[in-house]
């Protein structure tokens, strides 16, 4: 069986590939090869194999190719849609820095009104103590001269009493001869009857002094609590955005103005609490209130202080656009899927660069990747990165503020073009840099 089988294969073969023979010719010999049927079917299974490969590898090309196109048309729209996004951004950007500058001027002005209004409620409160003071005194001459006038008032009537005595003329005299004489009575009776007088006039004159100064004190009271309502209303107005911002940014606000107030403790600390009593007198309601006021403005100074060791500002104070943002990207060079651990600000070859806070240079030189590099540490286990620049302006170990000239931008390193890589890292770990810059639109 096996052998029919064979011979019917080979005879299909044979007509379909019959045996050539390929003649070699030399000088001194002649030989030829035999091409089997066997051996051509294999020949032509192969140059078959390869024409189809060809054209599936043709075709997969070709549509790639127009892939590819239509990839690129969809580029550049998504690009064009990118652009005006970013111009609309960087318009934002403007008005929100012309609404912060006007807010920083407002809150300056806010500052110093306090500073007055404090100085207004100090001289006031001072003068109502010397009011009170006055009022006491005129009370106490009050209650002397209306002991006098009773006192007047008793002696007058025992006289009357005196000249009343006796049944006759004669007997009357003879008392009157042996107490005094009638002249030095009439002189006392009219004495006594001038100082009831000037008593009166007096406690009058006292009781009119007492309502004035009444008056006068609750004027005063009145206007101190209308320079409390509005030191209150600054304190709010100062001290909320602030807040706001550390919390939209993720900081644990409580946890930092300790750790301000530990670290400025020997240059004040908290502002000392009022106090306008010597006597050991519990604090009226005045001095808690002016207290609560002294705390909230040492609150709102550990706060202005605590931002400026945050990477709350921009690292570009010039033109720039925004390239890049932060998170997975398609990467420029490669056209992989990669993370990209912050955001990019392009701009002109060597456009000054800032840091964005206060803080300590822990390295400043070529990094791989990130070509030339700038790395700051700050207070709160914050730390930025400044990558891809053309020249740096600080060493290791220099400490820095917020808005000091530290580098120029560039395209050192892995770039496709001028630009800044900026890293914010909080704990070592990469964060949005735009969660600081945006959450400090509306206060710097």
């Amino acid at each position: 069986m096996r052998t029919r089988l064979g011979i019917s294969i080979h005879n299909f073969l044979e007509r379909l590939f019959p045996e050539r023979r390929v003649f070699l010719k030399s000088d001194t010999d002649t030989r030829f090869i035999r091409l089997r049927p066997g051996t051509q079917l294999i020949a032509v299974g192969g140059v078959a194999i390869v024409v189809g490969w060809s054209i599936v590898v043709t075709s997969m090309l070709f549509m790639n190719s127009i892939g590819a196109g239509n990839f690129r048309e969809q580029a550049k729209r998504d690009q064009t849609t990118y652009q005006a996004r970013l111009n609309d951004l960087a318009e934002q950007r403007d008005r929100r820095a012309a609404e912060a500058l006007a807010a920083q001027q407002r809150f300056n002005a806010a500052l110093e009104q306090i500073s007055t209004m404090q100085s207004e409620l100090l001289r006031s409160e001072t003068r109502r103590h010397e009011l009170e003071t006055g009022i006491e005194v005129i009370q106490g001459n009050l209650r002397r001269a209306i002991g006098e006038r009773e006192a007047a008032r008793t002696e007058l009537a025992a006289l009357k009493d005196l000249g009343t005595q006796g049944s006759d003329k004669g007997t009357m005299m003879a008392q009157i001869g042996e107490t005094a004489p009638v002249d030095i009575l009439a002189d006392a009776l009219a004495r006594t009857a001038q100082e009831r007088d000037e008593v009166v006039e007096d406690a009058q004159d006292a009781l009119e002094q007492a309502d004035r100064l009444a008056l006068e004190i609750a004027l005063m009271k009145e206007d101190n609590d209308q320079i409390f309502r509005q030191l209150e209303e600054a304190m709010t107005i100062s001290v909320a955005p602030l807040d706001k911002m550390f919390r939209e940014a993720g900081l644990p606000t409580e946890r930092i103005l300790d750790q301000i107030r530990r670290g400025y403790s020997g240059q004040g600390g908290p502002l000392t609490p009022l106090s306008f009593s010597s006597r050991g007198e519990e604090p009226s309601a005045d001095m808690e209130r002016a207290n609560r006021l002294l705390g909230h403005m040492d609150t709102l100074n550990l706060y202005r202080i605590a931002a400026e060791k945050a990477p709350f500002a921009l690292p570009v104070k010039q033109a720039f656009r925004f390239t890049s943002d932060y998170g997975y990207r398609r990467d420029p060079k490669t056209g992989g899927r990669r993370m990209h651990k912050g955001v990019d600000f392009a701009a002109s070859l060597g456009t000054d660069l800032h840091a964005t806070a206060d803080g300590v240079v822990t390295e400043a030189g070529w990094s791989s990747g990130y070509g030339r590099l700038i790395k700051i540490q700050h207070e709160f286990g914050i730390e930025t990165r400044y990558a891809h620049l053309s020249k740096i302006r600080v060493k290791v170990g220099q400490r820095v503020s917020r808005g000091d000239h530290i580098g120029d931008m560039g395209a050192s390193g892995r770039v496709t073009g001028v630009h800044l890589h900026y890293e914010v890292r909080v704990g070592g770990k990469a964060v949005n840099p735009m969660i600081f810059i945006k959450a400090a639109q509306d206060v710097f």
